[in-house]
């Protein structure tokens, strides 16, 4: 059950991205999940631990804005797949993460502890007694091992929304296949102009070195490598977009929630890849509305629990290397994930000299 709650602990970034990627931009929903349940249930058979596989938010968030083709952002996965199978096999990775101390990783799951309480507040405040009572079962039922948050809160969400009427006729049982997707080199090309090439900045901080770093934190003895992530991220990259899947990445943000929430090990991923496979399969045309159903104070509440777990871990003492944490976090929450790791590495080395000179 703990795994199951674990699967289940970051539905806050998975269901609206999904959800428009179907709706707004055409995505077959079939393709979307069965590409990612396999790739959960692959991706935790290869690593033996938890693993988040999560929509690409950079390009996720620009093709639903731009209301892209379904072509165009798979051309734009494939396209980030080719780049991290070369950055992995080059070593570049590699290289990149023994030059990033720990501040600036810190830094970066800093910022994206504080975007998420942005977006769960914005989400929690739409219905704050129901978010209330979301947080009073997150705090009551997180480590219970029989009956632990978030099934309770996914029934509960779904609960809610049948209330309302919001389910009637949602459900939609038959089969659906994957279809085969079809994009050119130009899909490709202006997809990595468009969002690719500033997503692959912001996967390696985030879904690449963050993610490394965490697994260190919670499996001091399972390290997973930087190059490691980068070529898995890549081989999912290359194959989902040919059966409709979308972009693809780990993420600190998404291990935080699993691990917060229960799971502890590959079973959360075989257990999530098996429900979105089923799903894919038999309830794919149904799969949107639910999602658009489920009460937004629910998802902001888990939001909520999965920052306070990025701002524990990033937020001990670090003497000096405290400065170029807070550059890194400040520049990060206003430029980006890439400005900030890019300002935290020049302090750590602008920094160096004045430590020897104290030293």
């Amino acid at each position: 059950m703990r795994e199951l709650s674990g699967a289940m602990g970051d539905l806050g970034t998975l269901f609206p991205l999904a959800a428009g990627f179907v709706v707004l931009n055409g995505l077959n929903p079939s393709g979307l999940l069965v590409m990612m349940g396999l790739a959960n249930i692959v991706t935790g058979l290869a690593y033996g631990l938890p693993m988040p596989i999560e929509p690409m938010k950079l390009i996720a968030v620009t093709a639903i804005a731009q209301r892209w083709s379904p072509a165009l952002i798979q051309g734009a996965g494939f396209g980030t797949g080719l780049a991290w199978l070369g950055l992995s096999l080059t070593g570049a990775v590699r290289r990149l993460a023994a030059c990033t101390p720990g501040s600036v990783t810190a830094g970066i799951q800093l910022a994206l502890g504080l975007l998420l309480v942005r977006e769960g507040l914005r989400l929690a405040l739409t219905e704050w007694p129901l978010a209330l009572i979301s947080l009073a079962i997150i705090v009551t039922l997180r480590r219970n091992r029989h009956v632990p948050a978030a099934p309770v809160l996914l029934v509960l969400g779904l609960a809610v929304a049948a209330w309302r009427g919001e389910l009637g006729g949602s459900l939609c049982w038959g089969v659906s296949l994957p279809r085969p997707a079809l994009f050119s080199p130009t899909d490709v090309w202006r997809g990595m102009v468009l969002a690719g090439f500033a997503q692959v900045a912001l996967t390696l901080t985030n879904a690449v070195i963050a993610t490394s770093a965490l697994i260190r934190e919670y499996w001091p003895e399972r390290s997973v490598s930087e190059e490691r992530l980068a070529l898995s991220t890549g081989l999912m990259n290359l194959v989902a977009p040919f059966l409709g899947g979308m972009p693809m990445c780990h993420g600190a943000g998404g291990l935080a929630a699993q691990h917060y929430f229960g799971a502890r090990t590959a079973g959360a991923n075989i257990l999530e890849g098996i429900m979105e496979v089923f799903l894919g399969l038999f309830l794919a045309t149904s799969v949107a509305r639910v999602f658009g159903a489920f009460p937004a104070a629910i998802l902001g509440t888990m939001l909520l629990a999965v920052a306070a777990e990025l701002g524990r871990l990033a937020l001990r003492p670090r003497g000096r290397e405290l400065v170029p944490l807070v550059a890194t976090t400040l520049v990060a929450l206003v430029g980006g994930t890439a400005a900030g790791f890019a300002a935290g590495l020049a302090t750590h080395y602008l920094m160096k000299p004045l430590r020897r000179g104290a030293a």
